[in-house]
């Protein structure tokens, strides 16, 4: 599981727009967005680089990427 912390997310529909674009790429990714904190957990077979492009391609900055 990877943990990224996101700038930008500011609403419900910011939320939904990152969970819909990880899950797109990976149908089995469990993906959980903190509001408050900025956060972005997701559980994916995906590389965490290619996760951390995608919400940058969905119009989010990704300022850092932990392993959980």
């Amino acid at each position: 599981m990877y943990e990224f912390k996101v700038e930008g997310m500011t609403c419900n529909h910011c939320v939904q727009t990152i969970t819909k674009t990880l899950t797109k790429l990976d149908q089995a990714a469990k993906v959980v967005a903190d509001l408050p904190n900025q956060t972005v957990k997701v559980e994916s077979t995906q590389d965490p680089k290619t996760l951390a492009a995608e919400i940058e391609d969905a119009g989010y900055t990704v300022i850092s990427t932990r392993q959980l």
